[in-house]
């Protein structure tokens, strides 16, 4: 990508928030779950790197957590598969020792003009994908998940201002949060707080894989700052939400989206 996106690499510094805790991130080879992870990790806390099938991506991202002094281990495979979810928890377990956080970010999306253009395929690889496996997970995990521990999952500010051509990915992007507003209901009875992290524009590999040329030029442009935002400035964010310090928060919606307004 050019410009290569930030994760954080030069300005992020931890203060010990995360320390001793274990994160199971997914889509955490790149973009904004790279640079969570890579919060995370100087924050204190291990990491787990749940990916596709980038795995130089997913290497660099765990040389990150590596370079903090922190563990990292790699798991490759396709969140749309329930059984998949649930390895990706057991194995967290299993080499990490516990699950503190979950951090469902991983996603698909594609732009067309007509509704048309959507095949059933794609529809139902954008609901496994989205939505399906943030059930599987938190189903597998939450369990497992300590009093003060935290699950948040990653909206969209799709999900307030949905733009036609991306008519699968912004329902899903709904769905999330309205997900996640029921769950934590239930959650807090364990003491896990379910929270949401909707991002504004934000310049990762996503985009210029799934986007045309013309779209990409002008990306952000219409954000009150002006421009998208790089993965690094999502990541206090979730570092927040892992945090003991939002332990009176759950079953809300953090928008970071430039300047737009969430309802």
């Amino acid at each position: 990508m050019s410009p290569r996106p930030d994760h954080g690499e030069r300005s992020y510094r931890g203060s010990g928030r995360l320390t001793g805790k274990v994160a199971l991130i997914t889509g955490a080879d790149s973009g904004i779950g790279r640079a969570v992870a890579l919060a995370f990790a100087r924050e204190g806390a291990d990491v787990a790197i749940s990916y596709l099938d980038e795995h130089d991506d997913a290497r660099a991202a765990a040389r990150d957590v590596d370079a903090a002094g922190r563990r990292a281990i790699t798991i490759s495979g396709d969140v749309g598969s329930e059984a998949h979810c649930r390895s990706l928890v057991d194995r967290t377990i299993r080499e990490l020792g516990r699950v503190d956080v979950l951090v469902n970010n991983a996603a698909f999306q594609r732009e067309h003009d007509d509704i048309a253009e959507f095949t059933a395929e794609e529809i139902e690889r954008t609901f496994r994908t989205n939505v399906y496996a943030m059930f599987w997970l938190c189903q597998a995990a939450l369990p497992h998940l300590p009093r003060g521990g935290a699950i948040i999952n990653v909206a969209s500010i799709q999900a307030y201002e949905p733009s036609p051509s991306l008519l699968a990915y912004a329902t899903t992007k709904g769905a999330i949060v309205t997900f996640s507003k029921a769950l934590s209901k239930k959650a807090i009875e364990r003491g896990v707080r379910v929270n949401v992290v909707a991002p504004g524009p934000v310049w990762t590999p996503l985009i210029p894989s799934t986007m045309p040329g013309e779209t990409l030029e002008s990306f952000g442009e219409d954000t009150p700052m002006g421009r998208a935002a790089q993965p690094a400035e999502l990541a206090p964010a979730f570092v927040f939400l892992a945090s003991d310090e939002s332990r009176y928060i759950t079953g809300e919606v953090i928008g970071v989206t430039g300047g737009k307004l969430l309802p």
